[in-house]
């Protein structure tokens, strides 16, 4: 029985109930905050007035183009205003919005364009060829071409499809957008690496990006009129749903093509940038930018940082250059962001490595989604001491539809009521969660289980050392080994002796690598390394003995 004794007339209705959507957080803006500027894109300036107006066209142009409610619309663009712009645009009228990944093969793209069953891509001039690849090597019915043609990069339109500006001079500047009429409505669909096969299609509703836009502010403690810097690609779940977020704020979008050192540090000084998010790599680039490229700010930034978990010796690094790094953890079905290294008051006193490995915790589940624990093999918590390891499993809102067209791996992926994340953590008695590893990843040497993560952090630590990534080497006598791949700084040198010896002083004899390769790190989009491309060197390596 409910609390309360008669709910006759207590019925949803127009007035007390509107289904969840981060398309509001636009609406409201374009009300409240017209005239601040919501994009900007070198000499582009848009505010929420032309930014709404714009994202209005293009519903209407897209609708007149054939386009459905449930109907998907794909982008092939990198970080410029269009791609933000498509993420209002495409949903506004009813559409499901795959952005995806620029730096995939043409067979890829087009597995996701005939898996998806996109009816039309918006395609960057730089990545026509790409999408014209990709349709040659797809099935079912290709999707048809809008080109985006980015002046302020210096790409001008091949002339050969309808250019995005003239989809939206086709468009009605007062559309009245189509909004969810269920929350759980499809709001996107992002595909997943695909590293061991064909990419999974992660479907997400509008409930949960809502939700997410909103812990993701809680977790980054975000005040009004922040500017953000997406580094994050928009393609990569939806830039952890910042894109959306922003609005909500009142914020300003500054986009970032090219990811560099330089590039970063001049939109921090020139446009006053407060918020970006980024895996570890970026920091590090960052923390080893030459003189030349750095710039002076008088603004802590606030970093979420993700992907791989980061090293303790980044984080130590990092910070007094004038940037605050907040761990979260999340996957593309979550979402992205998912837990939090919620800072303690108690921890402020912490210095050095002490305070950077409280920093490097995974953290805890954000405030809008329901559960975060490390389960073991039986789908029970482990026990929260600091030892027993098990696999982080996670339950809300916060967690995807499902994998689109794939029941099987669904059911797989939920088993017992949770998220199996496949990523290998112990948690410690306050509830931190610290990741230890990828289920994938763990080397098992002669009987012991070796932390890639452990032993990366260990080389981390050398004053040459920049980035690196840990992989099993197979072994006949211990089964598997450690071997290390890494990149020394411009300028330094190590050997292989040496890098060993550093790491045999921090860790079990038989953690320590027993190879070192120097090499550029293969890496995705988002800056984490492609293990998969190093097993199959150390692969090669153990068969050449």
């Amino acid at each position: 029985m409910g609390w309360l004794v008669d709910e006759s007339g207590l019925d949803k209705n127009a007035a007390n109930y509107v289904p969840l959507t981060p398309l509001s957080h636009l609406k409201r803006a374009a009300d409240i905050h017209a005239d601040r500027t919501a994009l900007v894109w070198k000499t582009t300036r848009r505010s929420y007035a032309e930014y709404a107006v714009r994202i209005s066209r293009m519903a209407s142009a897209l609708v007149a183009r054939g386009i459905r409610p449930g109907d998907v619309v794909a982008t092939l663009l990198p970080n410029i205003p269009q791609q933000a712009e498509a993420h209002f645009g495409v949903p506004a009228c009813g559409a499901v919005l795959n952005t995806i990944n620029t730096r995939l093969d043409a067979d890829t793209v087009g597995y996701i364009f005939g898996h998806a069953g996109a009816k039309i891509v918006l395609v960057d001039s730089a990545f026509v060829a790409l999408a014209e690849q990709a349709i040659k090597k797809m099935q079912g019915p290709a999707p048809q071409i809008i080109e985006v043609a980015d002046a302020e990069a210096g790409f001008a339109a091949s002339g050969h499809y309808l250019e995005y500006e003239e989809l939206l001079a086709e468009g009605d500047p007062g559309f009245d957008w189509i909004l969810p009429q269920d929350e759980w409505e499809s709001l996107a669909i992002n595909y997943t690496s695909g590293t061991t096969g064909r990419p999974k299609g992660v479907v997400y509703h509008h409930r949960g990006a809502y939700l997410a836009t909103m812990a993701n502010v809680i977790a980054w403690r975000m005040q009004l009129y922040p500017v953000y810097l997406t580094i994050v690609p928009l393609f990569h779940c939806n830039a952890w749903c910042h894109p959306w977020m922003i609005p909500m704020m009142g914020g300003t979008i500054v986009c970032c093509r090219d990811i560099t050192a330089k590039a970063v540090y001049d939109a921090i000084a020139d446009e006053g940038v407060t918020h970006f998010g980024g895996a570890p790599i970026v920091l590090n680039t960052l923390i080893n930018a030459k003189p030349e490229d750095r710039r002076d700010f008088a603004q802590i930034v606030e970093v979420f940082t993700a992907g791989a978990p980061p090293p303790a010796a980044t984080l130590a690094a990092i910070e007094p250059l004038g940037f605050n790094v907040t761990q979260v953890y999340g996957l593309t079905e979550t979402y992205g962001p998912a837990t939090e290294c919620l800072w303690k008051p108690e921890w402020d006193q912490k210095t050095g490595e002490d305070r950077a490995a409280f920093k490097a915790r995974t953290g805890v589940a954000m405030a809008t989604l329901e559960g975060a624990e490390v389960h073991d093999t039986h789908g029970m918590p482990v026990p929260r001491d600091a030892a027993h390891l098990g696999e982080i499993a996670l339950r809300g809102n916060m967690v995807m539809k499902g994998y689109y067209k794939n029941p099987e791996a669904t059911a797989e992926a939920f088993k017992g009521g949770w998220f199996r994340s496949g990523d290998i953590a112990l948690q410690h008695p306050d509830g931190y969660i610290k990741i230890t590893d990828r289920a994938k990843d763990i080397i098992i040497s002669g009987g012991e289980n070796v932390s890639s993560v452990e032993v990366e952090g260990a080389l981390m630590h050398h004053p040459a050392v920049s980035l690196c990534a840990v992989v099993a080497k197979p072994d006949d006598k211990w089964g598997e080994v450690p071997c290390a791949f890494v990149e020394l700084k411009p300028g330094m040198s190590a050997t292989e002796d040496e890098l060993i010896k550093h790491c045999r002083a921090r860790l079990a004899g038989f953690a320590t690598p027993k190879a070192v390769v120097f090499c550029d790190l293969p890496k995705t989009s988002t800056g984490k390394i492609q293990k998969f491309e190093l097993r199959a060197v150390a692969k090669l390596m153990a068969q050449k003995g």
